[in-house]
């Protein structure tokens, strides 16, 4: 009877340095949302990849702020530190050549686990000259202790298979913990919906708007082969509340059409949404309304 073997892999570094593109390439499907704006990812989202006896639990947590104070940013470093330190597994990200105090002082988190850590080199692809990527390495393996380093570019899929194959290889013998068909539940498919709406806001406006935005699910059903879905953007104050809805709800309006087209591709199903904007002020420092909305609680990816 062959072993099953099964772990946690957490996905951990500074903001904006690809963590959720490589998750997202490495499951093969959207888990998390992409942007190039920073602090994309709020909730530490686990998806499943299932190889024959191999079962790898992917969590990708928050960006880490070392030196933020805000509200959101303590809540979202603490829950990637636990994380860290329940993996078995942990992919230390950095991104091209570079290596900043920030990325330090994340590695400095790492020390006191007892995780395998592998330090993954994004963006590869962006390296224009391929001959600094030894040295970097060689800089990586001297200063730190990972057990592995490797480079991939997780736009092009670059090493990517090498990267799994590491990651099975150092899998604890467990049995596997889901089945390999899971079912997305109803808090999955509100999670999911919010942070499509909230991509195409962060994606339409760019810097127009503060990181400050959070979309509420209030309601899902379902009629005559129609998923109606009603959803609300938070936002600080009323001149942002503007920005977001446009002249003549024109923002609104494109942010809508464009997250309705990506619902329907991951309900399988037509769509109608409807939104609004309300100001709810310093949301974003109220800590019993950050964990009203669920944020840093985790979501089962099928």
């Amino acid at each position: 009877m062959s072993k099953n073997y099964c772990g946690y892999i957490s996905i951990i570094g500074k903001p904006n340095v690809g963590k959720s593109s490589i998750i997202n390439k490495i499951l093969e499907k959207k888990v998390s949302i992409t942007s190039r704006k920073s602090q994309t990812t709020r909730n530490n989202i686990l998806g499943v990849k299932t190889d024959r006896n191999k079962q790898m639990i992917f969590i990708d947590t928050p960006g880490m702020h070392i030196k933020s104070q805000r509200t959101m940013n303590k809540i979202l470093n603490k829950s990637a530190q636990s994380i860290v330190e329940d993996s078995d597994l942990v992919l230390f990200v950095v991104q091209r050549l570079t290596i900043d105090a920030e990325d330090k002082s994340i590695i400095s988190k790492l020390s006191d686990t007892n995780s395998l850590k592998i330090c993954v080199i994004n963006k590869i692809d962006q390296i224009k000259n391929k001959n600094e990527l030894l040295p970097f390495i060689e800089q990586l393996t001297t200063e730190y202790g990972f057990d592995s380093i490797i480079p991939i570019s997780a736009e092009t899929g670059q090493n990517l298979d090498e990267l799994i194959n590491l990651i099975k290889k150092n899998l604890p013998e467990n049995d596997h913990i889901y089945d390999e068909e899971l079912s997305i539940s109803d808090n999955r498919n509100r999670f999911m919906i919010s942070e499509l709406i909230r991509e195409k806001i962060i994606r339409k406006l760019g810097d127009e708007l503060p990181h400050d935005t959070y979309v509420d699910i209030e309601d899902i059903k379902e009629k005559k082969g129609i998923t109606h879905i009603n959803a609300t953007i938070f936002v600080n104050r009323q001149s942002q509340k503007q920005i977001v809805i446009g002249s003549g709800g024109k923002n609104l309006k494109i942010i809508g059409e464009q997250a309705r087209a990506d619902i329907e591709e991951f309900l399988k199903t037509k769509v109608f949404l409807k939104t609004w904007v309300k100001v709810k002020k310093n949301w974003n420092t109220d800590t019993s309304f950050i964990h009203s909305l669920g944020v840093g609680t985790n979501y089962e990816s099928d």
